[in-house]
């Protein structure tokens, strides 16, 4: 069952870039949220890929 978004909060869905790019099976996808009144762009964070063994930079989709 999700919650409903109060406010500017909304969820988000984070995507790895490397792995996409690598061509390797399967995906690295993170679930947060974000503030959309401070936060206007697309969200970028470094997350840990678990395919890959590293910290890799996802960034937000749709």
């Amino acid at each position: 069952m999700s919650k409903k978004a109060k406010g500017n909060r909304v969820q988000v869905i984070l995507e790895c870039t490397e792995h996409k790019e690598s061509g390797m099976p399967g995906t690295s996808r993170y679930i947060t949220t974000k503030n959309r009144k401070n936060t206007t762009g697309r969200l970028e964070l470094k997350k840990y890929n678990s395919v890959l063994n590293k910290m890799t930079i996802h960034k937000e989709i749709k």
